[in-house]
């Protein structure tokens, strides 16, 4: 189970990972594991207004639908169009080609950075829930 060191993390197995004026945001390679073949991603529009802990879309696989939830607020900068004729782009690449949104950050709001998990804790998060 790969967990990068660079990246921020929810305890509803999304990942952030801050570029300049933008987050990039997808899921784990835990949550895609868990989820199974990724078959259809809901996308929100470009433009749309998220709060952190707002559903965004959704993961749908062979297995399971699963909401997607913001890490942080922000705009919506950019929609990964790729995963509209290849979801398992999710499952192949989930920290590279996967990522799903990247939402503009000039007004994050620190407290929201500090809600995050680092790795370490996500780690032990993953942890606690297979020994659930």
């Amino acid at each position: 189970m790969s967990v990068p060191r660079d990246l921020k993390y929810t305890e509803e197995h999304e990942w952030v990972r801050f570029e300049e004026d933008r987050a990039v945001i997808g899921i784990t390679d835990y949550a895609q594991e868990a989820l199974g073949e990724i078959v259809y991603v809901e996308l929100p529009v470009e433009g749309a207004e998220l709060f952190q802990g707002d559903s965004f879309g959704g993961a749908e696989s062979t297995k399971a639908v699963s909401e997607l939830f913001a890490p942080i607020s922000g705009e919506v900068a950019e929609v990964n169009d790729l995963l509209v004729d290849s979801p398992e782009l999710v499952n192949a690449d989930p920290y590279g080609d996967g990522w799903i949104i990247k939402i503009h950050t000039e007004e994050l709001d620190g407290a929201e950075i500090e809600k995050l998990l680092d790795p370490s804790d996500y780690e032990k998060l993953i942890e606690d829930e297979e020994d659930a």
